[in-house]
């Protein structure tokens, strides 16, 4: 055992935004474990107050560049829910098809860019150019074809312009979506070269385990990211989202300018093998094989074991994409003409972004102006579940000594794929 393991990581790289790792221990005894956020706050919450229910879209969309789409599609349910705004089905098979690419663009560069360097013993993706060009070329190629698919459907790959309140200010041809489904399934080969690949480094994958939470959407028949209610291993009883406030009940942590989130236990995680240990019976054939293929199975309780149900969900991105496109083009498309009549009301949206559960909720006056707005962010409930995790690792893996600790501790943070800075929003703060 190490008589002095002194770890501060300021900051961890290969994540969004700055987070710090401190571990202090002597002689074996275990002094501090803090997973802290120094982020300066964002104000998204107050920008949109003022703003009519036509642009809180746009402005959302902001708050990321990765999950663009996600911001756009929870604050688009929530402005509906608020307003009673109908949906065809058109519309919402063309936001799932946006949806999808994000979740490919979004896993294959997680998991490609910014895992696989750990598991292949370098520090960034620069040095795998050289040694492992093949692979490299493959998740660019993969990484394409997600923002294409966001191009196509959002008109353009962040910040989507198409999505509006009750439709789409936009509708792809049948000659983009026929285009669009040969290189979805033209790139089929190359998911199963990337399958071959993860599975060839899962023993490289840290052998832990923490009994967990788990919380996601959940909508019997379904894999889904997008419809139903809230979900939690710990439960068989789901809540409203308009209820999610009873949920992720944030509070502020002293180490964090993120507000941290519990349900049940003190902690829970969402993302990627939440959504599958909620919902694995639902995926879709390709990705139900490919979860047996690479060895995961519902019950997962290793946090690492998230970029492996990451390349899960790509699977089931290709597959569903296939699907959605084929009923559009069954269907026909129809042009769309979103009527909206203003009136005063709240509303609460979730969509399941590629990081976890995201909420919006909105509140307007009768002329559709936004009086009121919270964003809660899958990385901010994330936080307390990385800190729990951290606190069980520490002591199991001390003897290791500290640089095998501190890249353990970094792997950790990096598995839960964190959005950091898009999760500290406004605190409201009462001095007495």
């Amino acid at each position: 055992m190490p008589e002095k393991i002194d770890i501060g990581v300021h900051h961890i790289t290969r994540v969004e935004g700055h987070g710090t790792i401190v571990v202090r221990a002597t002689a074996g005894k275990v002094e501090q474990v803090e997973w802290q956020v120094p982020e300066a706050p964002r104000f998204f919450e107050a920008m949109v107050r003022g703003r009519s229910w036509e642009e809180i879209q746009t402005v959302v969309s902001r708050v990321c560049g990765i999950c663009s789409v996600t911001h756009s599609l929870a604050a688009l349910k929530a402005i509906e829910d608020a307003m009673d705004i109908p949906v065809s089905e058109q519309t919402e098979r063309l936001r799932l098809l946006g949806l999808n690419g994000e979740y490919i663009e979004s896993h294959v560069l997680h998991v490609g860019y910014l895992v696989a360097p750990d598991l292949l013993g370098v520090k960034s993706v620069v040095p795998l150019v050289a040694t492992n060009p093949d692979l490299v070329k493959l998740v660019v190629r993969l990484h394409r074809l997600g923002n294409t698919i966001m191009e196509v459907i959002g008109g353009r790959r962040t910040h989507p312009l198409a999505f509006k309140p009750g439709g789409m200010r936009r509708i792809p041809t049948e000659r983009e979506l026929r285009s669009l489904r040969a290189a979805i399934e033209g790139a089929l080969p190359d998911l199963q070269v990337l399958a071959e690949a993860v599975h060839g480094l899962a023993g490289k994958i840290p052998a832990f385990e923490r009994d967990t939470e788990y919380v996601s959407l959940v909508d019997r028949g379904t894999y889904t990211l997008y419809y139903g209610n809230i979900g939690s291993s710990d439960t068989t009883n789901t809540v409203a989202v308009q209820k999610f406030k009873s949920i992720v009940n944030e509070y502020v942590s002293p180490q964090s300018t993120a507000k941290w989130a519990r349900w049940h236990r003190e902690s829970y995680m969402v993302g990627a093998l939440a959504r599958f240990n909620l919902n694995a019976g639902y995926l879709l054939p390709m990705a139900a094989e490919m979860a047996r293929y690479l060895g995961l199975a519902r019950g997962c309780c290793n946090p690492y074991m998230n970029s492996v149900a990451q390349v899960v969900e790509t699977v089931q991105a290709f597959e569903h994409s296939l699907q959605l496109i084929d009923e559009l083009l069954t269907a026909g498309l129809q042009p769309e003409t979103a009527r909206v009549i203003p009136r005063s009301g709240w509303g609460a949206g979730a969509v399941e972004a590629p990081r976890g559960i995201l909420f919006h909720s909105y509140a307007f006056d009768d002329d559709g102006t936004c009086i009121g707005a919270n964003l809660t962010i899958p990385t901010n409930q994330n936080h307390a579940n990385i800190q729990k995790d951290m606190e069980k690792l520490v002591p199991q893996f001390l003897s290791r000594g500290q640089d095998e600790l501190r890249q353990l501790l970094e792997m950790l943070v990096r598995a839960y794929d964190p959005c950091i800075s898009c999760s500290t929003h406004m605190l409201d703060v009462r001095f007495v």
